[in-house]
C-alpha cells in the first residue's frame, strides 16, 4: 500500500529530509509512471522513488474528446495515490535542482534525494502568459478557450455551444508541442459539431499554424489537406498568434516569413495552443540540457550523453519524435531495458525507433490514426491504408484507449503496439 499522506513530506514540511534510493523518477505522468511500474517488478520496495507533486494525474490524450463535449473532465483523471506503483515511494514535492555530479537532487521543500541511477519523466509545462491578453481572455466569457490545460478544456464546448457566426479560429504556437496533432482536432470537431446544429454557414473556420506544413508526414498530410479544402477550412501557414485583446475579441498574429508584417482577425471562437517549453529546473541547467533547453539524450538509447546513470523519457527528452503518449508507452521498454543493462554492468542495446501514434479526430465519428517513426515515415499498425477516416479508428480512440492506458500502460504491461503490428503484418515490415 502507499504511505499515507503524513508520511510523506509535502511542500509545507519545516524540516528537511535526506533519502536514497536506487532508481529516482522525477515526474508521476506517463513514461515516468510506466517505466516506474517497470521498475518495482524487479527491484525491492523502496528503492524506486517517483518525486511529483501533483495530486491527480490526467490521461491527456482524452482532452480533445472533452473540448469537443464528448465526455466530462472527471472522466480523464485519477488519484495519483491510486495510479503509482504501490511499491514504489512517492514524495508528494517539487524538484528544484538537479546536481548530476553527486547524484543528488533537492526539492522545494528542501529535502536531498541521493540517487543511483535517474530518470528524467518532467514533460512539457504549457506558457499561457506568453501571450499577452490570453490569461485575461481565457478566464472571461471572449470566446476564448484552450485544450491544453484541465483549467480550460471544458470551457471549449461552452463556446461551441454559443458560438452563432464569425470566425472560429486555431493555433498552433511557434514552440515545441505535446500531441501536435490535437490543435488541429478540435478545429474538425469544431466544424463538424457546427455543421450538425445547423450553423456551418454562419461560420469561416480558420487554422492558423507556425509550422511549414499542415502535418509533419507527408502520407498524413495528403490526406488532411483533402478533408480541410472538403470542408472548406481555411489554413494558413508560418501564422503565430502573439496578442490576444479580449475586450475587442481580436487575436494579432505575426507572418514567421516576414518578420514585422502582423494581421489581425475578429474572432467569435479562438481555441489557443499555448506556447510550451521544458521546465525551468531542466532547461537552465546546462549539464543536463541541450541548447533547446530538453533533456540531452542518445535519440536511440535514451541515455544521457554525459552522464550514463541518468535516462529521459517523454516529452522532455531530446529525442526527435511527436511528442505523444503513444511515444512514451513505446519508449518506456527501452527505458527500462537500457537502465537495468546500465545497472548490471552490460552494454546498452535497446533501440528505440521514434515510433509516436497521433489519432487525428476529424469527426464525432471519424478518425485518421496517424503512425510514424523518427524518418517521418508510416509506420501503421494495421495491414490496411491508415490515411483514410474511419469510425473504427475513432471507436478505439474514444472507448479502447483510455482503459489500455490505465489498466495496461500504468501498470507496466503496455510497450507500444510493435509486437501486434508484426503479427498482424505476418512478420514483414
Amino acid at each position: 500500500m502507499f504511505l499515507r499522506p503524513l508520511q510523506y513530506v509535502t511542500l509545507t514540511s519545516n524540516r528537511s529530509v535526506h533519502h536514497s534510493c536506487r532508481v529516482l523518477v522525477i515526474g508521476g505522468g506517463a513514461g515516468g509512471c510506466a517505466v516506474a511500474a517497470k521498475l518495482t517488478k524487479v527491484l525491492k520496495k523502496n528503492e524506486v522513488i517517483i518525486l511529483d507533486p501533483s495530486e491527480k494525474h490526467f490521461y491527456q490524450p482524452l482532452f480533445t474528446l472533452i473540448g469537443g463535449g464528448i465526455y466530462g473532465l472527471e472522466k480523464s483523471f485519477k488519484f495519483q495515490k491510486d495510479v503509482l506503483p504501490e511499491d514504489a515511494k512517492w514524495i508528494q514535492d517539487k524538484v528544484q535542482q538537479l546536481s548530476p555530479k553527486s547524484n543528488e537532487v533537492i526539492t522545494a521543500g528542501g529535502d536531498t534525494i541521493k540517487y543511483d541511477f535517474l530518470l528524467l519523466a518532467l514533460g512539457l509545462e504549457t506558457n499561457y502568459e506568453k501571450i499577452p491578453g490570453l490569461l485575461e481572455a481565457l478566464q472571461t466569457d471572449s470566446g476564448v478557450c484552450s485544450n491544453y490545460s484541465d483549467k480550460y478544456v471544458e470551457k471549449t464546448f461552452k463556446v461551441m455551444k454559443n458560438f452563432d457566426s464569425g470566425n472560429a479560429i486555431f493555433t498552433y504556437p511557434d514552440s515545441p508541442v505535446k500531441c501536435p496533432g490535437a490543435p488541429q482536432k478540435i478545429c474538425y470537431l469544431t466544424e463538424d459539431y457546427l455543421r450538425k446544429n445547423g450553423k456551418r454557414d454562419k461560420a469561416n473556420i480558420i487554422y492558423n499554424s507556425s509550422l511549414p506544413v499542415i502535418f509533419g508526414v507527408k502520407k498524413y498530410a495528403d490526406a488532411l489537406w483533402k478533408v480541410v479544402e472538403g470542408r472548406n477550412i481555411e489554413v494558413n501557414l508560418r501564422t503565430n498568434l502573439i496578442e490576444v485583446k479580449p475586450d475587442k475579441k481580436e487575436a494579432i498574429f505575426e507572418n514567421l516569413d516576414k518578420p514585422g508584417e502582423k494581421k489581425v482577425y475578429e474572432f467569435s471562437m479562438l481555441h489557443v495552443t499555448p506556447p510550451m517549453s521544458t521546465p525551468a529546473v531542466l532547461r537552465t541547467n546546462k549539464e543536463l540540457s541541450n541548447s533547446t533547453g530538453f533533456a540531452d539524450v542518445n535519440p536511440d538509447s535514451l541515455q544521457h550523453v554525459n552522464f550514463p546513470n541518468v535516462f529521459a523519457i517523454g516529452d522532455c527528452s531530446s529525442s526527435p519524435n511527436s511528442k505523444t503518449a503513444a511515444a512514451a508507452a513505446a519508449q518506456s521498454v527501452v527505458v527500462f531495458k537500457n537502465l537495468m543493462d546500465e545497472m548490471n554492468g552490460r552494454k546498452v542495446t535497446k533501440k528505440y525507433d521514434g515510433y509516436a501514434s497521433c489519432p487525428l479526430v476529424t469527426g464525432y465519428n471519424k478518425c485518421i490514426l496517424a503512425e510514424f517513426d523518427y524518418k517521418l515515415q508510416p509506420l501503421e499498425t494495421f495491414p490496411i491504408d491508415q490515411d483514410k477516416e474511419m469510425i473504427s479508428m475513432y471507436l478505439m480512440k474514444k472507448l479502447f484507449m483510455p482503459p489500455l492506458y490505465w489498466n495496461l500502460m500504468m501498470k507496466g504491461y503496455w510497450n507500444g503496439p510493435a509486437v501486434m503490428r508484426k503479427i498482424l503484418h505476418l512478420g514483414f515490415k
